[in-house]
């Protein structure tokens, strides 16, 4: 069995409130990628586009830069916390304001796969073509010496 490696992605000062984006998060946690990418595209919630875009950056990070399994990659971890709050006010009767706040969150998520293995291939053919060339280059320094 291949070695089991992870990968994460951090997104963070998403314009929602962690409650609203944690609500999307608990429907695809510890599933696979593929699974999770398909059930959060029909999932007709606003926040359900950062999350995707969070878990197809862990993929893109799984796969071009660690070498992974795009096949075999699940989510160990996604998880939702809290980010930056603004505090704001709007002026209301009498003068006095009326205070609130911006809500950001932030998004991780964690990928499992196994590493991506390269093929053996033995040919009873003889020398593959990239052989032959450095057969021949190596020849060729040979003879220049």
């Amino acid at each position: 069995m291949a070695d089991l490696q992870t990968v994460r992605a951090y997104a963070q000062s998403i314009d929602q409130t962690p409650r609203k984006v944690a609500l999307v998060a608990s429907l695809v946690r510890s599933r696979s990628v593929a699974d999770a990418l398909v059930i959060l595209s029909h999932t007709p919630k606003r926040a359900a586009l950062p999350v995707i875009k969070t878990i197809q950056s862990a993929k893109a990070n799984a796969i071009n830069n660690h070498g992974l399994d795009g096949k075999s990659l699940n989510i160990s971890t996604l998880s939702v916390t809290a980010g930056v709050r603004l505090k704001r006010f709007k002026p209301a009767a009498k003068g006095m304001p009326r205070h609130y706040q911006k809500k950001k969150s932030n998004i991780l998520v964690e990928l499992s796969g196994s590493i991506k293995t390269k093929p053996t291939t033995t040919s009873k053919d003889g020398p593959t073509k990239s052989e032959k060339t450095t057969v021949r280059k190596m020849t060729a320094k040979k003879e220049v010496k």
